[in-house]
C-alpha cells in the first residue's frame, strides 16, 4: 500500500536503486520513483498519482540529485516550500561530491548530504546506516510519538 511507505527513494540509476532497496527494504517499506516528476506527482498527489492521499507522506525521503525531468535540488526546493512536506527529512544521497551541489542542497532545506559510496559493501552498510539513524534513533517532528516524550499532546 502506497499510504504506509517509510521511505520515498528518488533515483534514476537502476543498479544503485536495487542496492539501496536490498539494503532498507527488510526493515522498512520502500517506494521507488525514477525521476524527479514521479516524485513530485507521488508527494503532492498530481499526474499519475492523484488518486494518493498526500495527507500521508514518508518519513524519510532519500534523494539523488543528477535526475531526469526534474533535478533533484529542484524538487527539494519544492518540498522545503510547501507546508504538506516541509517537515519530511530528506537526504541527498548522490554521487556529486561538488561543493556547490552540497552547499545549496543545505540551502535548500536537505537534512543531509551522503556520497553514495563506490564499493557495494560500504555502499550497502551506508544505506542500512542512514535507515537505522533517520528511522529508527532520530526523532521527527510529525511523529506523535514527540509529544509523548516530553509530556505533552499532539
Amino acid at each position: 500500500m502506497l499510504d504506509d511507505i517509510d521511505i520515498l527513494l528518488v533515483e534514476d540509476n537502476l543498479n544503485d536503486a536495487e542496492f539501496t532497496v536490498r539494503s532498507l527494504s527488510s526493515k522498512h517499506a520502500v517506494h521507488l520513483v525514477h525521476d524527479g516528476a514521479e516524485a513530485v506527482d507521488f508527494l503532492f498527489g498530481t499526474g499519475e498519482q492523484t488518486e494518493r492521499d498526500v495527507r500521508v507522506q514518508p518519513k524519510l525521503i532519500l534523494l539523488d540529485l543528477k535526475l531526469p525531468k526534474v533535478n533533484g535540488l529542484e524538487v527539494l526546493r519544492r518540498l522545503k516550500t510547501d507546508p504538506r512536506t516541509a517537515l519530511v527529512p530528506v537526504v541527498i544521497f548522490t554521487s556529486s561530491n561538488q561543493l556547490r551541489d552540497i552547499e545549496e542542497g543545505y540551502s535548500l532545506g536537505a537534512n543531509s548530504y551522503v556520497v553514495k559510496p563506490v564499493d557495494f559493501e560500504h555502499f550497502t552498510a551506508v544505506v542500512r546506516m542512514i535507515g537505522t539513524y533517520w528511522l529508527e534513533l532520530n526523532v521527527i517532528a510529525a511523529n506523535p510519538m514527540v509529544s509523548n516524550l516530553f509530556g505533552g499532546t499532539a
